[in-house]
């Protein structure tokens, strides 16, 4: 590639509505919808990753080159999120320690990248959120072979545009409208208080399937007569 494409930055939601998403797993919209979410191949560097969210602001870097990425690093605001697009490229890592700080020290949510990382050590320390397809000893370099910036892209299997709004966390990547994220946000606030009760009712020693009553359905399965006798 030897295009340059760069877009405006997109515009920041309410702090409130990244708050309200920051409250609640992936998982929990996964229980709603099954749209946006990437590939289970991206997986978070630390394995206890709790839940970040943050507009997303892409990018599209070819093989071996990551000058568009240093550029966008001159370029993210505080809660944004870095979502890299690696064309394809699968040897080449493009974010180590010293991109790694950059993106702290600019105040990035995290950094989502179709491809992999290498000083995963050094990653951790600096506290940086980071998904990415595992990990590689073999880096980019600058080689100024263009890219896109804040355009569509594609990343983990998914759409993103510049402005939608994503949530990671250990377990996965999920990509939101943003005009949505407020609503699910709400949704899936009610749905973990829920899920809080159904713990503590494990707790005080109920079964799990009383609670959700699939004793019951399983058994109207397997005795319909009894379910149809109880009817009349």
């Amino acid at each position: 590639m030897t295009e340059l494409r760069i877009g405006a930055m997109p515009v920041t939601p309410p702090q409130v509505v990244i708050e309200a998403l920051q409250q609640i797993e992936t998982a929990s919209v996964g229980h709603q919808r099954h749209t946006g979410f990437m590939s289970v191949s991206i997986q978070a560097v630390l394995p206890q990753q709790q839940a970040r969210a943050g507009v997303a602001v892409t990018l599209a870097i070819p093989a071996m080159c990551s000058t568009l990425l240093h550029y966008a690093l001159s370029q993210v605001r505080p809660g944004d999120m870095l979502v890299v697009d690696r064309l394809g490229d699968s040897r080449h890592a493009c974010l180590g320690g010293a991109v790694a700080r950059a993106a702290r020290m600019a105040g990035v949510a995290g950094v989502i990248i179709d491809g992999p990382c290498t000083d995963v050590a050094e990653i951790i320390a600096e506290g940086l959120p980071v998904w990415c397809r595992g990990v590689s000893s073999v880096t980019t370099r600058q080689l100024d072979l263009g890219g896109t910036f804040n355009r569509p892209i594609a990343c983990g299997g998914v759409p993103v545009l510049p402005g939608d709004i994503v949530l990671a966390d250990a377990s996965g990547v999920v990509v939101l409208p943003a005009d949505e994220a407020a609503d699910i946000a709400d949704i899936c606030i009610a749905r973990e208080t829920r899920v809080a009760r159904t713990m503590q009712r494990l707790l005080d020693g109920e079964k799990l399937g009383d609670i959700t009553r699939a004793v019951d359905k399983v058994n109207a399965r397997l005795n319909p007569g009894a379910t149809e006798g109880t009817q009349k």
